[in-house]
């Protein structure tokens, strides 16, 4: 085999000339373009990045707000819970209160209405019984009970002070002697008589009558009263019952 060597050594001209054009007018601009491609490559994918990043923050922000909303909406809830609580425990007291005073009224009121029916039925029960000591002392009325309140009648009029009796007589005073039923003309004789003895005198005495007494002897004055009756002494016995009701 026979070797050219001036169509190799063209050859080798030929391409060192082309490595050197594509060098100069291809690899350069291209590589020149790649490395601008790869800067606004870079720059894009930098810039997508800080988007990345930035879209990551607002999501971050986002969550910590939606977690704030919930934490506050939790918040919300519980201090409206508490207060609902808190009313509700309210209402229940002052529930509990107004039945306490309702009930308490009630009793008050039962109590009231009871003590006035027994005192009802105490008076009544003592205005019986006055009734029926009247009708009793009634029928016991007579010379011989006359003859015993007057007994009465002259020993209250001896319990008397010297100078209360003295003053029932001042400046000519009248007494008023009353009885339930007339006395007949020797009574009055006779209670005319002891009377004047008891008061150390001779007073003017005006015998009247009044069923009302029941029974008894009473005497009257401006100056003085002596009870001496069944009346009064029912009378008595009546305000002593009413009284004690009462307590």
């Amino acid at each position: 085999m026979t070797i050219d060597w001036w169509t190799l050594g063209f050859q080798t001209v030929n391409v060192v000339i082309l490595i050197w054009l594509l060098q100069r007018f291809f690899w350069r601009p291209v590589a020149a373009m790649i490395a601008q491609r790869q800067v606004s490559a870079k720059a894009v994918m930098t810039d997508a990045q800080a988007q990345r990043d930035k879209a990551a923050s607002a999501l971050a922000d986002v969550e910590k707000t939606r977690a704030g909303f919930a934490k506050e909406r939790d918040g919300v809830l519980a201090a409206a819970r508490a207060e609902a609580d808190k009313a509700a425990a309210a209402s229940l007291e002052a529930a509990k209160q107004a039945a306490a005073t309702l009930e308490a009224a009630a009793n008050a009121s039962i109590a009231k209405e009871q003590a006035a029916a027994e005192q009802t039925w105490r008076d009544r029960a003592s205005h019986l019984a006055v009734e029926m000591a009247q009708h009793l002392a009634a029928r016991l009325d007579g010379v011989v009970v006359r003859a015993t309140f007057l007994d009465w009648l002259i020993k209250a009029i001896g319990e008397l002070p010297e100078a209360t009796r003295q003053a029932a007589l001042a400046n000519g005073a009248v007494l008023d002697a009353v009885s339930a039923t007339p006395p007949g003309p020797a009574e009055l004789e006779h209670m005319r008589e002891v009377i004047g003895k008891a008061f150390a005198g001779h007073p003017q005495i005006d015998f009247r009558t009044d069923p009302a007494l029941i029974a008894g002897l009473e005497l009257h004055s401006p100056h003085l009263t002596v009870t001496n009756s069944w009346q009064a002494d029912l009378s008595k016995f009546l305000e002593d019952l009413t009284h004690d009701g009462q307590k």
